[in-house]
C-alpha cells in the first residue's frame, strides 16, 4: 500500500510553490498537466516504500514555464499559473485539505503584502532536472525533422557522364535560358572535326615552280610530235 508524503505550499500572484518532503527519494517522478493536475511518485526508506500523491490544483497552470528541483531531502516545484491571480486554496473544491498538506510559512506572503516582499530566492537551486515532468513530453514532436531524407534525390547528377554523342544544335536550343547565347548558330560545329584533314590536302596539292615548267614542256612536245603514219 502506497503512502503520502508531506507537502507544503505557498503562492504568489503568478506562481505556486510546492515542496514535497521526502528525504533520499528514489526514482522520483513528477507530472504537471495544463488542466491543473499534479502527481508525484517515488521510493524512499530502507525498505523502499512506495509514496504517491495526486493534487487537483485550484486553476489551470502553464506547464512549459514551470520548474522542478530534486534535492536530497525534498522535491521543490515552481508551478506557474495559467492566469495571474490569487487562489483561495491550493486545491479545487470546498473539501477540507488532506492532513499531509500544510502551508509553507517560510515562503508564505499575504496578498496585501506581496508588493513589499521579495520573491523566493531560487538562485542556488538546479532546475535542469525537468525530464521527470511528464506533462512536458510534448516536446518530442521535433522528431518530424526526419523528413529531410528526401535530399537523396541529388544522385541523379550522375547523368552528366559522356558528352561525346551530344547533338550540339539540340543542346544549345535547350539552353535558351543562358543569356546571350540564344542567338548563336552552333549547328555547323558538328563538321569542325574534318577541317584539319581538308587543310592538309590543300597543302599537299600545291606544286613547286619547277614542276610546273616541266609539265608545260611535256605538253608542248606532245602537241608537236607528228602522228604516226598509217
Amino acid at each position: 500500500m502506497s503512502r503520502h508524503p508531506q507537502v507544503k505550499w505557498a503562492q504568489r500572484e503568478d506562481k505556486v510553490y510546492l515542496t514535497v518532503l521526502l528525504p533520499d527519494a528514489k526514482d522520483a517522478k513528477v507530472n504537471v498537466y495544463p488542466e491543473g493536475v499534479f502527481t508525484f511518485s517515488a521510493l524512499a526508506g530502507a525498505e523502499n516504500h512506495q509514496y504517491e500523491l495526486k493534487l487537483d490544483l485550484f486553476e489551470k497552470v502553464n506547464v512549459e514555464e514551470s520548474k522542478l528541483n530534486i534535492g536530497v531531502r525534498s522535491i521543490f516545484c515552481v508551478i506557474v499559473k495559467a492566469e495571474n491571480g490569487w487562489w483561495k486554496n491550493l486545491l479545487r473544491g470546498s473539501e477540507k485539505p488532506p492532513h499531509y498538506l500544510k502551508i509553507d510559512w517560510d515562503k508564505w506572503v499575504d496578498e496585501d503584502e506581496a508588493d513589499e516582499t521579495p520573491d523566493v530566492n531560487t538562485g542556488d537551486m538546479d532546475f535542469s532536472q525537468l525530464g521527470g515532468m511528464g506533462g512536458m513530453g510534448g516536446m518530442g514532436g521535433m522528431g518530424g525533422m526526419g523528413g529531410m531524407g528526401g535530399m537523396g534525390g541529388m544522385g541523379g547528377m550522375g547523368g552528366m557522364g559522356g558528352m561525346g554523342g551530344m547533338d550540339m544544335a539540340s543542346l544549345m536550343q535547350g539552353m535558351g535560358g543562358m543569356g546571350g547565347m540564344g542567338g548563336m548558330d552552333m549547328s555547323g560545329m558538328g563538321d569542325m572535326g574534318d577541317m584539319g584533314d581538308e587543310s592538309d590536302d590543300d597543302d599537299n596539292e600545291v606544286e613547286k615552280p619547277g614542276e610546273v615548267e616541266v609539265a608545260a614542256k611535256d605538253v608542248q612536245k606532245t602537241e608537236a610530235a607528228p602522228s604516226p603514219s598509217t
